[in-house]
């Protein structure tokens, strides 16, 4: 079909757009589509996930500090258990084997300078190395103050290292102490609340606890019912697993 000037109300772009299967017909300054695209969610940009069990990135060691850490940042209380027990080191692991760890989606040529708070981290190091030598550097740090690896020392003593990391006393000889804490800070933090696809957040627990209803399609029946518990139970982006108005598996 060719068309000399645009439908009344329809642009060029938007026909291009629309599925090469749909019939268009003009008829009284109205435009009709008929049939159904071919496409389906997530056709262009799949969410990236593993089905392999285990640790895909992590070493033993490594799983066993990062545990540590998301324990720590994390911690067990009456809203919600510990930030390992609600899939944060699986989450990260899962991240940096991913198309994140090495930063692929993003450009990485330099050069690379220091940018200001505004641009956020311009380090050269992706993910996965930021991880592998912090989390080396952190456990040697460790051995040298308390001749124990991090996961072995006591609680406050985590939580103390943990602090100098995050005000910059305590610092690597290849990477900023600041800037792996606030690393370890931001992917605990996604792994608590992103959506259970990605192997952190467990059972929903943060949704839960947020009353967050999750990656639902429609929300129109309920835009009008203001300070009410809608009593929604929260949904993955997938639609499963399947849970009752308690938060349980059914």
């Amino acid at each position: 079909m060719k068309l000399k000037k645009p439908l009344a109300g329809v642009s060029r772009r938007q026909l291009l757009v629309w599925s090469g299967t749909a019939l268009v017909s003009y008829q009284a300054h109205a435009v009709t589509i008929k049939g159904v695209p071919a496409w389906q969610p997530f056709d262009d940009s799949p969410p990236e996930t593993f089905d392999q069990a285990g640790y895909l990135f992590l070493n033993t060691l490594e799983v066993a500090t990062l545990t540590a850490i998301v324990d720590q940042l994390i911690p067990a209380d009456e809203l919600s258990p510990a930030g390992s027990e609600c899939g944060c080191v699986v989450f990260i692991d899962r991240q940096l084997h991913g198309f994140y760890g090495n930063f692929e989606r993003l450009y990485r040529e330099g050069p690379f300078e220091k940018g200001t708070p505004e641009q956020g981290d311009q380090s050269p190091l992706t993910p996965r190395q930021r991880y592998r030598i912090g989390l080396a550097a952190l456990e040697a740090h460790s051995q040298s103050s308390y001749k124990k690896s991090f996961h072995a020392i006591t609680s406050q003593q985590q939580l103390d290292l943990l602090k100098n990391l995050e005000t910059g006393e305590i610092n690597f000889s290849e990477i900023s102490g600041k800037e792996f804490f606030d690393q370890l800070l931001l992917n605990t933090t996604e792994g608590f609340f992103a959506d259970p696809l990605y192997g952190g957040n467990r059972e929903m627990v943060s949704w839960n606890m947020l009353g967050f209803p999750g990656a639902r399609y429609d929300y129109r029946d309920y835009i009008h019912q203001h300070n009410k518990d809608l009593n929604l139970y929260p949904v993955s982006i997938t639609g499963a697993p399947e849970w009752d108005q308690q938060g349980k598996s059914s």
